[in-house]
């Protein structure tokens, strides 16, 4: 069915760069995609879809491991460091069968589309039984997480993730059994049985240099490529990998990448913490995307990496939230613009509108959803209202409304999401999952009991 919204005000490109418009007429047709945009058109009219507020596009989570969400609080206890909280993260991945994860992951990506989210790469590589065991689909795993995704009215796209080792040259840990599918061709042919479908989409992931042999990167990168499927990868992470890259390799990680054949303008790197001048050029130099997870990098320590530079240099930014210690998609931005004040000691490195394509077209563009993260003729009917009375929105004009959708709103200010023509937030009540935080403590109380 075709619908037409009416949104008060509405953040729109415009040949100038993007402006705030209002009484923004927006018509869909069937399939989901916008027919026509009309800003100052005057009073809602009768029939259309009423939205107070600001709408933007819908906001893209390059980066999701969905059942890290079960350990918000409970790694919070104490210190420690980034492996430390990987070995607790380990315990809540061996609970994990493909009914709880189906469970844990609605709830999730529930509370993702309530933050304004609608389309999520899932970086997933939990993929068999724990011990290594085959389930009788060995996809299930997978499955759940794209039925989940349905569940909960988000697009997704499934990074499926070849992990074969726990360091160079070594094998897997106990924990990590669920992870290997043996070697790169095992994992080919596993990943070769996930099919599209109308809201998900079919990607690749290499965990990381110390978790798929050199020898066998090139496999994953031509699987993506011969799909033109996006390809993602964690780099540069800890410090510890560059180390132990350099120790086995002679070079960065970075670099290992590039002679692979990895990078590339369908690659997004994610977190890229700890580069070389020389890794800076060469992610440049093959237009290879950065993923960035502030909330989760500033969670785990892992430090600030060089996003201006990188994005100076040539490199489109997506963001992420990683391990969900927050689901904020507009957190995550002003957390882009505010890390590199604290280390420049100066301000004003990203715009708000900037910060906003970091968060929509460009994060779309990195999962494969070339036509999302806009609001013009033609492009998926994705869409997130924030509200500008709260009272962290209240005050500014409507014409700063980039500005306060990333330096004063919050997830909480999320008050309609539309995705793929259809309302799935309204008035910031979930309308497929009727209790989100239910379903979040009990899925996750389950996998505890």
């Amino acid at each position: 069915m075709s619908v037409t919204f009416w949104a008060q005000y509405a953040w729109l490109p415009h040949v100038n760069g993007p402006v705030v418009e209002r009484d923004v007429l927006i018509s869909t047709v069937d399939g989901g995609r916008i027919a026509k945009v009309t800003p100052d058109s005057g009073p809602c009219p009768s029939g259309a879809v009423r939205l107070e507020g600001l709408l933007v596009p819908g906001q893209a989570n390059a980066h999701s491991h969905a059942f890290h969400r079960a350990l918000r609080g409970t790694v919070q206890v104490g210190s420690g460091t980034f492996w430390t909280w990987r070995d607790t993260m380990y315990k809540f991945a061996c609970a994990l069968d493909p009914d709880s994860y189906l469970a844990l992951a609605t709830a999730v990506y529930a509370e993702m589309a309530l933050a304004g989210i609608t389309a999520v790469g899932e970086f997933h590589y939990l993929h068999h039984a724990p011990g290594g065991g085959r389930y009788d689909d060995p996809n299930a795993m997978g499955e759940a997480l794209i039925e989940a995704a349905a569940r909960a009215g988000i697009r997704i796209t499934l990074l499926d993730t070849c992990y074969l080792s726990s360091g160079f040259g070594t094998e897997p840990t106990k924990p990590q059994l669920r992870f290997s599918d043996g070697d790169a061709d095992a994992w080919a042919v596993r990943a070769d049985g996930l099919k599209p479908r109308e809201h998900a989409r079919i990607g690749a992931a290499v965990h990381s240099v110390r978790a798929v042999p050199a020898d066998q990167l090139g496999t994953i990168a031509h699987w993506a490529s011969m799909r033109r499927a996006p390809l993602h990868v964690h780099l540069s992470e800890q410090t510890a990998e560059n180390d132990a890259c350099l120790t086995a390799h002679g070079v960065t990680p970075t670099r290992l990448l590039a002679d692979h054949g990895v990078l590339g303008p369908r690659t997004s790197a994610v977190h890229a913490t700890h580069l070389t001048d020389e890794d800076i050029r060469l992610l440049a130099d093959s237009s290879t995307t950065i993923c960035m997870c502030p909330t989760t990098e500033r969670d785990l320590a892992d430090g600030i990496g060089p996003a201006r530079r990188l994005a100076s240099a040539g490199c489109p930014v997506s963001l992420g939230s990683d391990s969900h210690a927050v689901i904020d998609p507009f957190e995550e931005a002003r957390a882009l613009e505010l890390n590199e004040r604290l280390r420049t000691r100066t301000r004003g490195h990203w715009t708000a509108n900037a910060l906003l394509r970091a968060g929509s077209e460009d994060g779309h563009a990195s999962l494969g959803w070339p036509e999302a993260g806009r609001i013009e003729v033609g492009a998926l009917a994705d869409f997130t209202v924030l509200a500008l009375d709260s009272v962290r929105t209240a005050g500014p004009p409507a014409r700063l409304g980039a500005e306060t959708a990333v330096f004063a709103a919050s997830a909480a200010d999320v008050r309609h999401v539309v995705v793929g023509g259809r309302q799935v937030v309204r008035d910031g009540v979930h309308q497929l999952v009727p209790d989100v935080p239910a379903a979040l403590r009990d899925s996750i109380a389950a996998l505890s009991s």
